[in-house]
């Protein structure tokens, strides 16, 4: 999950500048695709953190739903059916 944030955000960096830096900008094509993979690679980096920021939150509100329901399980009773 964590790969594919990042892989996805990179590339639609990449993608955007070079729509906007080649055809709205009129920018020569080794600038446009210098600024673009600078910013992929940039993008590339913040979706790594963000994905796998996202990996441990998921990971800790499962691993907090699995106790609260373990805890639940073991209180239960014939009469609480």
């Amino acid at each position: 999950m964590v790969v594919r944030v990042a892989v996805v955000s990179a590339l639609a960096a990449f993608s955007l500048c070079l729509l906007v830096g080649g055809l709205e900008a009129d920018n020569p094509f080794t600038t446009t695709v210098w600024r673009a993979l600078v910013a992929m690679a940039g993008t590339l980096v913040i979706g790594l953190v963000i994905g796998e920021m996202a990996r441990r939150m998921i990971e800790e509100s499962v691993a907090h739903e699995q106790e609260k329901s373990e805890n639940n399980s073991e209180e239960v009773t014939e009469s609480d059916r």
